[in-house]
């Protein structure tokens, strides 16, 4: 027994940081984290060169059109 004042405390800050507007210092996280520089192409995500990417839109086309 006696957890029912540590719940409570634990709810009320549970509550208060997913309802708080904001706040979060994105540079301070980012220093913290040891980003240097945002990528261009989020990781996980490859880049298709433009020219590849006409290469394949002329093999979807229906023979004819």
């Amino acid at each position: 027994m006696g957890r029912g004042r540590a719940k409570a405390k634990q709810t009320k800050v549970a509550r208060k940081l997913k309802y708080s507007g904001g706040g979060t210092d994105l540079e301070r996280l980012r220093h913290e984290l040891g980003v240097t520089e945002s990528p261009a192409v989020p990781a996980g995500h490859v880049s298709v060169p433009e020219d590849a990417a006409e290469g394949e839109r002329d093999h979807d086309r229906e023979p004819g059109a």
